[in-house]
């Protein structure tokens, strides 16, 4: 009679568990019902709401681009609700329902006025980058506390100050870029990644990891922690071996950066001891050490004796942070690079002019300006063409969105002034689409770095609250103004003698050529695939920081 209870058991388990998945069915359909009947704009996959179509672009759809991020498929879809700027997609229960939102005044209403919290799920596809609870997916105090340990270490001064050891790394990127000249076609992304990350190994950990020349053994685990990593591909979330390869790189970031900080640690102890302070081994804190002095200041103040080794909560969250640091600081920060550099070949121009005001500020000796970066790091601030080009670049390929999650109470006004409660559903922030909102942005398709040279009487003066690729308000990138001084010094220190071209055409003609049977024979069963989105070669992918297509495969030779 033992079979007749399993039986019986397991029929209870699964009558209780369709219950309440049909109850959740019902629930969740009410309440999406109801926001329909209070106006609420609804997209939803296969179905005709609202007289608009139900179809997602078809040059971003096809099968022939399954690698070009669906961020631009929802941009696309954006152009259908111009009108309201809000509206609901509902993919449940597969995805959250979430608001669609691009533009700057619900924008504002979400991240300003409510600040509404980051939501669940986006946590959940960060765990395995950063291990654990990080500023990326942190709300309410918990993340108040860990943004003021940390913000000493992202200020303006701080950032100002290790503009030298910035520069020291990019002279080495800038021979990397020498080296290849008149060697054939290489990856720009691979070298931008690698300067990134040197850079950010430094600053947050005081690591010369010299990984530009080197592998790092911490950027190679948290490179195959990405490889094996996507925030929405089913073919990868899927794979059994996932959690194990990325538990295992995850255990070895941790080790290694729980090692950093026990050298820091102990760098502060010996510094405080009676009659033996002596100078920080750097000329510059890094951020990692002037979070644990805010931490050990803290427990002072509250007569927290201190101890002979870190406390090990305070180490694994820092280690979160410093992990969340890394994934930011190179991954980002890489991608928008080598799109500067992408724009700069397409706009002569501009190209031009960079280095008109690059001869005006340091000399017309390129090399002067190194010397001079480090000696007067605000000199930076004195390239306004320089940043305008790098603001209308990450316009354009803006590096990220974020998700909200709603709060009772709150509420959205779309363009129609109509008002909708954003309670059960959160929202998507969409910045590709929001930066390329016509209502907002005259000539929203096309490269203007003017935009950001204008005074305010001029049409195309922009709105300061619709240009978001760091986010606004409480919540904002707290390493923007280090992405800042990486990408001007790149600017400054490579693009007057140095001219760098994409190579997408001979790539493909040896991909064509190293092309199985397989490959070919799907090729005259289906055509040749389209390898541009609305005519861009170097079209963002879902990996990452939205990294371009293939690696961006480029030439690099002097500049005439």
């Amino acid at each position: 009679m033992a079979w007749l209870t399993v039986l019986s058991t397991a029929g209870i388990l699964l009558t209780t568990y369709l219950g309440y998945f049909i109850q959740n069915i019902y629930n969740h359909r009410r309440k999406i019902n109801e926001l329909r009947k209070q106006g609420v704009v609804t997209h939803a996959e296969g179905m005709e709401l609202d007289n608009r179509s139900s179809h997602f672009t078809p040059e971003v759809c096809q099968p022939n681009t399954p690698d070009c991020s669906v961020q631009f498929a929802m941009r696309d879809l954006c152009q259908e609700y111009s009108d309201t700027e809000v509206f609901l997609m509902d993919f449940w229960p597969v995805y959250p329902a979430l608001f669609t939102v691009f533009g700057p005044e619900p924008v504002n209403q979400i991240c300003n006025k409510y600040n509404l919290p980051k939501t669940e799920i986006a946590i959940k596809f960060m765990h395995p980058i950063t291990g654990g609870p990080n500023l990326q997916g942190m709300n309410g105090d918990e993340w108040k506390y860990w943004r003021s340990l940390f913000n000493p270490g992202f200020s303006t001064g701080a950032m100002l100050n290790s503009v030298p050891y910035v520069v020291d790394s990019i002279l080495v990127f800038r021979q990397k870029l020498i080296e290849r000249i008149g060697k054939g076609m290489f990856s720009l992304d691979e070298l931008t990644s690698k300067l990134t990350e040197e850079i950010i190994l430094k600053l947050t950990l005081d690591d010369d990891s010299d990984s530009q020349r080197v592998p790092n053994p911490l950027a190679t685990a948290l490179g195959r922690i990405l490889h094996w990593h996507s925030f929405w591909d089913p073919r990868i979330l899927m794979n059994p071996l996932r959690p194990l390869v990325q538990k295992y790189n995850g255990y070895l970031m941790n080790t290694y950066i729980r090692k950093e900080l026990d050298k820091r640690f102990q760098e502060i102890k010996e510094e405080n001891v009676a009659g033996n302070v002596k100078k920080s081994p750097t000329s510059i804190k890094s951020v990692a050490r002037l979070a644990i002095e805010a931490y050990l200041d803290e427990n002072k103040a509250m007569g927290i004796a201190q101890t002979n080794t870190l406390d090990e909560s305070f180490a694994a969250h820092t280690s979160y942070q410093v992990r969340l640091f890394l994934f930011g600081g190179t991954d980002s920060t890489a991608a928008i690079m080598v799109y500067l550099y992408h724009m700069l070949a397409k706009h002569p121009i501009w190209l031009a002019k960079l280095r008109e005001e690059h001869d005006e500020v340091f000399g017309e000796i390129p090399d002067d300006a190194a010397r001079l970066l480090k000696e007067t790091p605000i000199l930076l601030n004195s390239c306004k063409v320089t940043q305008a080009f790098i603001k209308e670049t990450l316009r354009l390929y803006a590096p990220a969105g974020t998700m909200r999650a709603g709060r009772p109470g709150a509420t959205i006004t779309d363009l129609r002034g109509n008002q909708h409660p954003i309670d059960y559903v959160g929202a998507n922030i969409l910045h590709q689409a929001l930066h390329t909102n016509p209502r907002i942005w005259p000539r929203a398709r096309d490269f203007l770095p003017e935009r950001f040279l204008v005074g305010p009487e001029h049409e195309l003066y922009p709105d300061q609250s619709a240009f978001r690729p760091f986010e606004q308000g409480p919540r904002n990138c707290i390493g923007q103004t280090l992405v800042w001084n990486e990408l001007r010094t790149a600017l400054i220190l490579t693009c007057r003698d140095l001219k760098i071209t994409d190579a997408y055409d001979e790539f493909d003609v040896k991909s064509k050529e190293a092309m199985g049977m397989f490959a070919r024979l799907k090729r005259r069963l289906f055509g040749e695939p389209i390898r541009t989105l609305h005519g861009d070669r170097a079209y963002q992918t879902d990996t990452g920081g939205l990294h371009p297509v293939n690696g961006y495969p480029c030439h690099v030779e002097w500049a005439k």
